[in-house]
């Protein structure tokens, strides 16, 4: 399927900005571009005169991902520090051939609707915060972002209403689950751009090349493996089990494999600007595929409509981001089992490792750039490296950084404020199981849990990141732990922090302790469904609070039927009469959910696709709990007399 080259200018601005870690005295943005570029910061804040800033070699890494495309990496230090609570517009402007050219000029979907640029809000406090998981181009549903954009665009001019943070909680690409059509413009835009090419190891194909080309392997990408008996157990637990008949079934079929496709996703899943560049058709398919790249180019065409929104809301609301299973592959470390599986293959290990680059390149970095500057300088060095010999990455000096970036541990971060967030690493530092290679690792191994519990201290309240629900729906659990027993934790992606008895005793003892006493907020994702718990400890009057608020997915879902059922057997089954409650390993905590107040009688997990909204009070505790559905309207979790769960 080889593609004529385009000679048509390119943009000069591909995606972003993305506003990361913003402060009053730094600036750290994300902006992919078509070539190298001079840039400078114009800041405009409300009575303020407007501030010029260059933006000089060595606050802003250029990093070359390939010949026709660079991500640059802007962390801007600030002498005169910007007013909190205040709206700043901004414009990022473009110098080349002696002219300027601002988001005006080459980004007018950033604009507002009134034309104006964009402006963000340094919030003072953490008082409000949007978060959600899960974000699948093909899933048939709304999108979160653009809700979420079209409920800022009504408050733009309201400081106070602006959102502290827009935190992505996990599965903001989908690696391992790719739509044809998606696969198809990530080829397109791989040969517009003319992004890296890498020889492949184990592979029944030589080279990247090949696998953006004639032998794509649409909706075939297990093929890849040698048809050897060595690679039947990676076949099975890599690409294999991809009908999962209870939780997911999630399509390994179109797996992304190399650093290319990856830079390719994350540019068309943040910005309109890339579909311009392609062009999506069906290539050759057998009738049952062709029906299916149909069904999905419908669902990828209403995606892309919503892009310049998503564009929008990305480039007003600072965002945090940390990985889940999605970013990388479907049950990523979930039992040391998969772990000497996967990491044992050439093949499967550069997967993943290409996967973990795009992370950090296109999300990790913008998060905490000091923390992640050693392996961002040695990617570099990787990937400049190739861009002087001839496009091609090196595959051994790849692998070398693929290793030692699969050792590296410093992807969990800290954002001070009232009240502070703690964003955990939920899937690198596991606590593998002494039963059974074959049984689900630990969410956090005993020293991670140990550094979290440090976190913790001295703070009367603190937001706490978990991608996974550390408090989730019992029923589902026990599903989880009865296929575990059974030997087939993949079958239901069994990862909860109670799967593993001595992660679950650890987390429960740093809620119990008489050393954090203090107000817990849990926020997460990942189960494509909604819900939020109140949390106490039995016979502790002066005990911590805790509330557990999960929201997902940006755009995916839980099927409806399944989920009811679920819902309703978990009602009955764990009732606080039940002594079922008694078999459980948090039977110390009392949990009372809430109802969501646009769901049946009864109901307490939403379904929908859609964003999370919480308000804090100057306690640290949620004032407001709400979930922006895509479909227009909100869905609010009052607290009320519920009985305990």
């Amino acid at each position: 399927m080889a593609m004529p080259q385009d000679s048509t200018p390119l943009p000069d601005v591909l995606a972003g900005p993305l506003l990361r870690r913003l402060a009053p005295d730094r600036l750290v943005l994300w902006l992919a571009t078509s070539r190298s570029l001079s840039l400078s910061l114009e800041l405009a804040p409300t009575n303020e005169p407007p501030r010029r800033l260059a933006i000089a070699e060595e606050h802003c890494r250029r990093v070359p991902v390939g010949r026709l495309a660079w991500l640059y990496l802007i962390d801007l230090p600030l002498e005169d520090p910007l007013p909190r609570d205040t709206l700043i517009a901004y414009d990022l402007r473009l110098h080349k051939g002696g002219q300027e050219h601002g988001i005006a000029d080459w980004g007018p979907q950033l604009l507002d609707a009134d034309g104006e640029l964009p402006t963000f809000v340094l919030a003072s406090r953490h008082h409000r915060l949007l978060h959600g998981s899960c974000r699948k181009p093909h899933h048939d549903g709304g999108d979160g972002l653009v809700r979420a954009e079209a409920w800022l665009a009504e408050r733009l001019a309201t400081p106070e209403e602006r959102p502290a943070w827009l935190l992505m909680t996990g599965d903001q690409v989908y690696a391992d689950d790719v739509a044809g059509p998606m696969l198809v413009a990530i080829h397109a835009l791989i040969h517009r751009l003319e992004l890296f090419d890498e020889p492949l190891k184990g592979a029944v194909v030589a080279d990247s090349r090949a696998l953006h080309g004639d032998a794509a392997y649409y909706y075939d990408r297990e093929s890849l493996l040698p048809d050897v008996e060595s690679s039947e157990n990676l076949r099975e637990r890599f690409f294999g089990g991809v009908r999962k008949p209870i939780f997911t079934s999630a399509n390994a079929h179109n797996h992304l494999a190399t650093f290319a496709e990856m830079i390719a996703m994350y540019l068309l899943v943040w910005s309109p600007t890339p579909w311009e560049l392609v062009e999506v058709g069906p290539p050759t398919l057998d009738v049952e595929q062709t029906a299916l790249f149909c069904e999905q180019q419908t669902v990828i065409e209403r995606f892309v409509a919503g892009l310049p929104a998503c564009a929008r809301l990305l480039a007003r609301l600072p965002t945090l981001m940390i990985f889940d299973d999605h970013d990388i592959t479907d049950d990523w470390n979930l039992t040391a089992d998969w772990e000497h599986t996967a990491y044992g293959h050439p093949f499967s290990r550069r997967i993943i490792g290409n996967a973990l680059l795009g992370y950090l390149l296109c999300q990790g970095w913008g998060n905490d750039p000091e923390r992640l500057a050693e392996p961002l300088d040695e990617c570099t060095r990787v990937l400049r490296a190739a861009r002087a010999n001839d496009g091609w990455l090196d595959g051994e000096a790849l692998d070398a950084l693929i290793q030692r970036l699969l050792r590296f541990e410093g992807w969990e971060y800290q954002v001070p404020g009232e009240p502070p967030l703690v964003v955990l690493d939920t899937r690198t530092r596991r606590w593998r199981s002494e039963r059974s290679p074959k049984r689900p690792s630990g969410l956090m191994d005993w020293e991670a849990l140990s550094d979290f519990q440090q976190a913790l201290l001295g703070h009367p309240s603190t937001i706490i990141v978990s991608p996974a629900p550390m408090f989730g729906v019992k029923l589902i659990e026990v599903i989880q732990k009865l296929f575990t027993l059974a030997g087939k934790p993949l079958v239901v992606d069994a990862e909860n922090w109670m799967a593993h008895r001595g992660a679950a005793s650890v987390l429960l003892n740093i809620f119990r302790h008489s050393r954090t006493p203090g107000n817990y907020v849990i926020l997460s994702g990942d189960v494509h469904y909604s819900f939020a718990y109140d949390i106490r400890i039995r016979q502790r009057s002066h005990g911590p609070r805790l509330w557990q608020i999960t929201s997902s997915g940006i755009k995916n879902a839980f099927p409806d039927t399944l989920l009811d059922w679920f819902d309703r057997l978990n009602r009955w089954l764990y009732a606080p009469w039940s002594p079922l409650n008694w078999f459980t390993k948090r039977r110390r905590l009392a949990i009372t959910p809430r109802d969501p107040d646009r769901a049946r009688a009864g109901e307490r997990l939403w379904n929908g696709s859609g964003i999370g909204l919480v308000d804090f009070d100057e306690r640290g505790r949620p004032r407001d709990i709400r979930q922006l559905d895509a479909r227009g309207f909100e869905v609010h979790f009052p607290p009320g007399s519920q009985q305990e769960a």
